[in-house]
Protein backbone atom coordinates (compact mmCIF):
# COMPACT_ATOMS: atom_id res chain seq x y z
CA UNK A 1 0.00 0.00 0.00
CA UNK A 2 1.36 3.57 -0.87
CA UNK A 3 0.55 6.62 1.12
CA UNK A 4 -1.64 9.16 -0.55
CA UNK A 5 0.60 12.01 -0.85
CA UNK A 6 -0.85 14.07 -3.30
CA UNK A 7 -0.79 17.94 -2.55
CA UNK A 8 -4.47 18.49 -1.76
CA UNK A 9 -3.56 15.82 0.55
CA UNK A 10 -0.94 17.31 2.11
CA UNK A 11 -2.78 20.72 1.88
CA UNK A 12 -5.67 19.27 4.06
CA UNK A 13 -3.29 17.47 6.36
CA UNK A 14 -1.77 21.08 7.33
CA UNK A 15 -4.52 22.96 7.52
CA UNK A 16 -5.81 20.27 9.83
CA UNK A 17 -2.41 20.66 12.27
CA UNK A 18 -2.72 24.06 11.86
CA UNK A 19 -6.38 24.04 13.37
CA UNK A 20 -5.30 21.46 15.82
CA UNK A 21 -2.56 23.95 16.89
CA UNK A 22 -4.67 26.52 17.39
CA UNK A 23 -7.06 25.06 19.17
CA UNK A 24 -4.35 23.62 21.84
CA UNK A 25 -2.70 27.11 22.74
CA UNK A 26 -5.87 28.73 23.01
CA UNK A 27 -6.43 25.67 25.53
CA UNK A 28 -3.52 26.65 27.06
CA UNK A 29 -3.68 30.31 27.52
CA UNK A 30 -7.37 29.39 29.23
CA UNK A 31 -5.80 27.40 31.39
CA UNK A 32 -3.05 29.98 31.98
CA UNK A 33 -5.87 32.58 33.04
CA UNK A 34 -7.82 30.42 35.10
CA UNK A 35 -4.65 29.72 37.10
CA UNK A 36 -3.97 33.67 37.57
CA UNK A 37 -7.91 34.27 38.15
CA UNK A 38 -7.67 31.65 41.19
CA UNK A 39 -4.39 32.94 42.88
CA UNK A 40 -5.75 36.49 42.20
CA UNK A 41 -9.16 35.42 43.91
CA UNK A 42 -7.32 33.72 46.62
CA UNK A 43 -4.28 36.37 47.06
CA UNK A 44 -6.59 39.68 47.24
CA UNK A 45 -9.07 37.93 49.27
CA UNK A 46 -11.67 39.79 47.11
CA UNK A 47 -14.45 36.73 47.86
CA UNK A 48 -15.55 35.11 50.95
CA UNK A 49 -14.21 31.36 52.07
CA UNK A 50 -16.74 29.30 50.94
CA UNK A 51 -17.67 31.08 48.04
CA UNK A 52 -14.13 31.02 47.35
CA UNK A 53 -13.90 27.19 47.54
CA UNK A 54 -16.77 26.89 45.19
CA UNK A 55 -14.84 29.01 42.82
CA UNK A 56 -12.15 27.45 43.18
CA UNK A 57 -13.61 23.60 42.37
CA UNK A 58 -15.41 24.95 39.27
CA UNK A 59 -12.33 26.28 37.81
CA UNK A 60 -10.39 23.32 38.52
CA UNK A 61 -13.24 21.20 36.87
CA UNK A 62 -12.94 23.26 33.54
CA UNK A 63 -9.25 22.77 33.70
CA UNK A 64 -9.79 19.00 33.68
CA UNK A 65 -11.84 19.22 31.26
CA UNK A 66 -9.85 21.29 28.93
CA UNK A 67 -6.76 19.25 29.74
CA UNK A 68 -8.55 15.71 28.82
CA UNK A 69 -10.30 17.31 25.59
CA UNK A 70 -6.90 18.98 24.10
CA UNK A 71 -4.07 17.14 25.64
CA UNK A 72 -5.34 13.76 26.39
CA UNK A 73 -6.95 13.75 23.12
CA UNK A 74 -10.28 12.25 25.06
CA UNK A 75 -12.30 14.08 21.99
CA UNK A 76 -10.81 11.60 19.36
CA UNK A 77 -12.50 8.55 18.41
CA UNK A 78 -10.63 5.15 19.78
CA UNK A 79 -10.58 6.34 23.63
CA UNK A 80 -14.09 5.39 24.45
CA UNK A 81 -13.33 2.97 27.36
CA UNK A 82 -11.01 5.46 29.18
CA UNK A 83 -14.12 8.40 28.56
CA UNK A 84 -16.30 5.46 30.08
CA UNK A 85 -13.65 4.36 33.18
CA UNK A 86 -12.66 8.36 33.82
CA UNK A 87 -16.31 9.91 33.68
CA UNK A 88 -17.16 6.46 36.22
CA UNK A 89 -14.69 7.88 38.25
CA UNK A 90 -15.89 11.47 38.41
CA UNK A 91 -19.34 10.69 39.21
CA UNK A 92 -18.07 8.14 42.16
CA UNK A 93 -16.31 11.07 43.42
CA UNK A 94 -19.07 13.42 43.15
CA UNK A 95 -21.06 11.74 45.12
CA UNK A 96 -18.88 10.63 47.37
CA UNK A 97 -18.14 14.20 48.05
CA UNK A 98 -21.34 15.08 48.15
CA UNK A 99 -22.51 12.06 50.44
CA UNK A 100 -19.56 13.53 52.81
CA UNK A 101 -20.54 17.35 52.24
CA UNK A 102 -23.97 15.90 53.63
CA UNK A 103 -23.02 13.98 56.59
CA UNK A 104 -20.87 16.66 57.69
CA UNK A 105 -23.24 20.20 57.38
CA UNK A 106 -26.44 18.42 58.10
Amino acid sequence: MTKNTSPNNVDYRKEQNKEEMKKVLISFAMLLMFTIIAFAVVGTEAIEGSYVLILLFLMAFIQIMFQFFFFMHMKEKGHEEAQIIIYGAFWVTFLVMMGLGVITWW
